[in-house]
């Protein structure tokens, strides 16, 4: 195993200089700003730098454990921050509403609890480590009270550094852009592509031409799209590939598709769907139908009447 923390993380030259050479020259900044695609390996290189950074304050030989406990999540001078549901209570995280089988139309928040949070856990002096180090994940979620809350924090962090991970510095609030360094990710090449896929097991990805083009060069929402595609019901799925044969075929895929999929696979089928019809027919019409498709959904239109329409629509479309 490589003592090089940023070994994974492939395609993002820049962004590994500018890190590494903050924590070789000590001028590591109270807080910084990653910005990029999602799946690009933004919240690899959060745990890649705090690896590099945190390994200078242990012995070499606690290495291996020290990155055990990382990508566990329980050093005691690392808070890691997701957005997050309320329901019944209880915070949960995208992933914990998903074990449970709940289905949320509106997406996860970072809450101005979560940044009361972040302050407490700041207020004490870190432990085993040279400072404490708090990530956000989607620091774009933040509300706009959560997000003052973070900025008086971000004005005297103390013995801290605070990373925010967002897809834009246009996505956050810019009182808190100006007080980040911002370090670019980008989306990779085909070649970088690959290689993330095949080291990680995904080289069956390769053969999914609708779901590499989704992806847009970002392994990470490769890897999620194709997981999505599994989920759909082969029979349905197959049924979308091709314009609905009459009024009744359109109807009727449209109500399989409300009872079949939650707002979240609806809103994945739209992208999907774009991808492969532009492929096979090169017909903008059928994508603006799409993307109006995806508006109504955003706006919590009932959604197998936005199906129908859009549905009965592509029959009229002469392919």
């Amino acid at each position: 195993m490589t003592n090089d923390p940023f070994a994974q993380l492939v395609g993002q030259r820049q962004a590994i200089e500018l890190l590494t050479q903050a924590v070789r020259q000590n001028r590591v900044a109270p807080a910084y700003l990653f910005v990029g695609p999602d799946g690009v390996g933004r919240s690899l290189a959060a745990r890649c730098f705090i690896e590099l950074l945190f390994s200078s304050f242990v012995k070499t030989q606690v290495i291996t454990s020290l990155r055990n406990r990382l990508r566990q999540g329980n050093h005691p001078a690392l808070l890691w921050v997701q957005p997050t549901y309320q329901y019944q209570g209880q915070r949960l995280t995208a992933a914990e509403a998903a074990e449970k089988g709940l289905k949320r139309k509106a997406p996860p928040v970072i809450r101005l609890e979560q940044v009361r949070e972040i302050t407490q856990f700041l207020s004490r002096p870190p432990l085993e480590a040279p400072r404490n180090l708090v990530v956000l994940e989607e620091a774009q979620t933040m509300a706009e009270a959560a997000a003052n809350a973070l900025l008086k924090t971000l004005e005297e962090p103390g013995q801290a550094t605070l990373i925010l991970i967002a897809p834009t510095p246009e996505s956050v609030l810019p009182t808190l852009v100006s007080r980040c360094q911002r370090i670019p990710f980008y989306s990779l090449d085909t070649q970088s592509l690959t290689q993330v896929l095949t080291q990680t097991g995904h080289q069956e990805l390769l053969q999914h031409q609708t779901v590499l083009s989704l992806a847009s060069g970002s392994p990470g929402s490769a890897i999620a799209s194709y997981e999505q595609l599994q989920a759909i019901p082969p029979e349905l799925l197959q049924n979308l590939t091709k314009a609905p044969s009459s009024y009744r075929n359109a109807l009727e895929l449209a109500k399989k598709i409300d009872h079949d999929l939650d707002t979240e696979a609806q809103l994945w089928l739209v992208d999907y769907l774009q991808q492969y019809y532009w492929q096979q027919w090169h017909q903008p019409k059928i994508i603006n139908q799409l993307e109006q498709a995806r508006k109504y959904l955003l706006f919590y239109a009932q959604p197998r009447l936005v199906w129908e329409c859009t549905l009965i629509s592509l029959c009229q479309i002469n392919y």
